[in-house]
């Protein structure tokens, strides 16, 4: 029997444009679009600048381009700083299993890998396909939660789709994941506490390693193997108990590109719904000073990550805030939507808005337990002071795969977060090539096309 490492090499390398249905390919270029708008939304970002600064410091003689600035560094570093923009808002895609996260995050790795092999749009297409394969099928397989974070996961996503962007043999695709992926586990400390500014580099510091794991490979480098199987490798230490891969998308099978969800709001995955069902509830009240308490009801994986240590009920930072269910909560209740204006220090330090965030309560609902990963049932009921009562229970998000955003509304997503770094002409343009992005035929024309 071929090892899981083969078995993902293989697949790897024997996946191509037409192999991919049409539907799936367009798929593929709303999440690219999607993942592009959120980059250049959080291009002014503290983290962001630091990582354009980091990737100053260094010169390439095979250089790779940075969103925005078009800023020429090395491969490795062009990732990193282009996975931080991606991730900043947090606003870009998700996919809920058990184990949960970002798979487009991994676009930074396949963006820059096929910048670097002057690869098609179709060749990225597909390794974008692939990318979130690998990442959902073994999100599939298991959670790595209490003790390592999803981004771990992302790295290997990461390294197939930047293998196949270089078109990589079979053979140089294993070496990649063997030397990605035994050096390269991120711990789930990432996503509690007191969340920092690090939150959002993670996956893009997976990323930025599994391009270096991937250019290390096609030098001809080789990595500890079996990586997954040995006594030392992710099965045994990472994922801690029986692993079994599903069957890879293709010859009849769906791909699990199809089953992530588009953001409505920049805030994590796990809330969408939260707000959602309190803006529905903010429509029904008389008046939000009226508020006495506030019920959520949702699965406990939803509360572990949103609602499970006391700094989300007082978060001091945007990556606390957009990661707290009582914070967003309040913020909808109070003003009607949640954009990404109202994670600044003006909102945080607002006393009426965090008098309001300490009367939600969160609790465990079964039914939404037994859901889980099919939906993200959730229910807010508010509890005024005379006490009236009023509720609102959403299982899909708007964006959700099941209730998902039109191309219209992904349109307008991509307008309000590329508007202050690109000029409409520009956004346009950019627009038009990724929609087109079968006909590209050097994917740095792409990257080019995002240059402020």
């Amino acid at each position: 029997m071929p090892t899981i490492a083969e078995q993902l090499a293989a697949y790897a390398t024997n996946l191509h444009y037409r192999d991919i249905p049409l539907e799936t390919a367009h798929l593929a270029k709303r999440m690219i679009i999607d993942t592009l708008a959120c980059a250049l939304g959080g291009y002014h970002s503290t983290p962001s600048q630091i990582a354009r600064d980091m990737a100053a410091t260094v010169t390439s003689t095979q250089p790779c381009t940075v969103i925005g600035s078009g800023q020429r560094t090395s491969p490795d570093l062009a990732t990193f700083a282009n996975g931080v923009m991606m991730r900043y808002l947090d606003y870009n895609d998700g996919y809920t299993s058990k184990e949960s996260g970002h798979p487009s995050d991994s676009i930074a790795a396949v963006l820059t890998a096929s910048e670097w092999a002057q690869a098609s749009g179709r060749r990225a297409i597909v390794a974008t396909v692939l990318a979130y394969e690998a990442f959902c099928r073994i999100c599939d397989a298991g959670d790595i939660k209490p003790y390592f974070d999803h981004v771990t996961v992302g790295c290997i996503a990461s390294i197939l789709g930047a293998a196949r962007s270089m078109n990589l043999s079979e053979s140089r695709t294993l070496q990649a994941l063997n030397l990605g992926i035994a050096p390269n586990l991120a711990l789930y400390q990432t996503r509690i506490g007191d969340v920092s500014m690090w939150k959002g580099c993670a996956y893009a510091n997976a990323s930025r390693n599994a391009v270096f794991a991937t250019l290390l490979a096609e030098r001809g480098l080789t990595g500890p193997s079996p990586i997954f199987e040995g006594h030392g490798g992710y099965v045994n230490t990472v994922h801690r108990g029986p692993f079994e891969l599903a069957p890879l998308g293709g010859q009849g099978q769906p791909f699990k590109i199809a089953e992530c969800s588009i953001k409505r709001f920049p805030l994590g995955q796990y809330s969408q719904t939260v707000v959602q069902a309190a803006l529905e509830v903010r429509e029904q009240l008389p008046d939000v000073k009226e508020i006495a308490a506030v019920n959520i009801e949702t699965l406990q994986t939803a509360i572990n990550i949103m609602a499970g240590d006391a700094e989300k009920w007082r978060p001091t930072n945007r990556e606390t805030a957009d990661h707290s269910m009582p914070y967003t909560a309040a913020v909808a209740l109070t003003y009607g939507t949640v954009n990404q204006g109202h994670f600044d220090d003006t909102y945080l330090h607002n006393q009426e808005l965090l008098d309001l965030t300490g009367k939600v309560n969160v609790q465990v609902s079964e039914e939404a337990n037994r859901r889980v990963p099919e939906a993200m049932l959730c229910k807010v009921e508010v509890v005024t002071i005379s006490g009236q009562r009023y509720a609102s229970e959403v299982a899909y998000h708007k964006g959700h795969y099941k209730n998902p955003l039109t191309d219209a509304e992904l349109e307008e997503k991509y307008r309000s977060l590329v508007g202050d770094v690109l000029s409409p002409r520009q956004a346009d343009a950019l627009l038009d090539r990724l929609w087109h992005l079968e006909d590209v035929t050097d994917m740095g024309e792409v990257v080019r096309l995002t240059m402020i």
